[in-house]
């Protein structure tokens, strides 16, 4: 059955949704499938495009329980959960259904105080550094405060995502063609860490490219329609 990972916290504006997408992009992007399942009822879906990834529109709980059941029954597949912020019980439910959760944060006290209620409420959970600063002033004030507050979960916080403009360009509407390589190799880096956490392999047969793999995705169908991937 597929793996589901389910991207959640109490505190919104950390970065979920661009996580989300993020991860989906990367994974496409090594040749692993994924669909990108929209809960956050304050979001429209995005369409598939030229995207690496299926999307799915699952905002009430009826659709949630349905996209669920469909991604669990692909083999080989990841389904990235969407969870928004500032919704306690749905953070629940998908923490209970998920085989991976990730917990965003960004570097703002109010963030880490968050994450860290979150990573005792949720202790199978890993926290990600979100529009992480390239300043190395900056860098370095923010590595502090990890330091400070969150040494007794170093274990459990990934490498950073560091700040990028172009990450904006994943939640349009329509995806471009092409992007930027910083952000191409971004999400890359995401699919290795969320991969290597559920040991899963890397097909090395896979040609990567800056803007795509060297075969399609197997459907640029919107996985809340009719048709399912086989």
């Amino acid at each position: 059955m597929a793996d589901i990972i389910c991207v959640i916290g109490n505190k919104g504006g950390t970065g979920k949704t661009t996580l989300s997408h993020m991860l989906c992009q990367g994974l496409g992007l090594v040749g692993q499938r994924s669909v990108c399942v929209l809960t956050d009822t304050h979001r429209e879906p995005l369409a598939p495009g030229s995207r690496r990834y299926l999307t799915a529109d699952a905002r009430t709980r009826e659709a949630l329980g349905k996209v669920v059941d469909k991604v669990r029954a692909l083999k080989a597949w990841l389904g990235v959960i969407d969870g928004g912020g500032n919704r306690t019980e749905m953070d629940r439910k998908l923490y209970g259904l998920a085989d991976l959760v990730l917990l965003p944060f960004r570097d703002s006290h109010e963030d880490i105080r968050t994450v860290i209620r979150d990573l005792d409420m949720f202790p199978r959970a890993y926290a990600v550094p979100m529009q992480w600063p390239t300043n190395p002033w900056q860098r370095e004030a923010a590595e502090k405060s990890v330091g400070e507050f969150l040494t007794p979960y170093r274990d459990r916080i990934l490498e950073p995502v560091f700040a990028l403009s172009a990450t904006k360009l994943l939640l349009q509407k329509e995806l471009p063609g092409a992007l930027p390589t910083p952000l191409a190799n971004a999400c890359r880096g995401m699919a290795h860490q969320v991969l290597d956490l559920l040991q899963i392999a890397i097909d090395d047969d896979v040609v990567e490219h800056d803007n795509g793999i060297s075969h399609p995705p197997p459907s640029s169908r919107n996985m809340s329609g009719s048709a399912v991937p086989a």
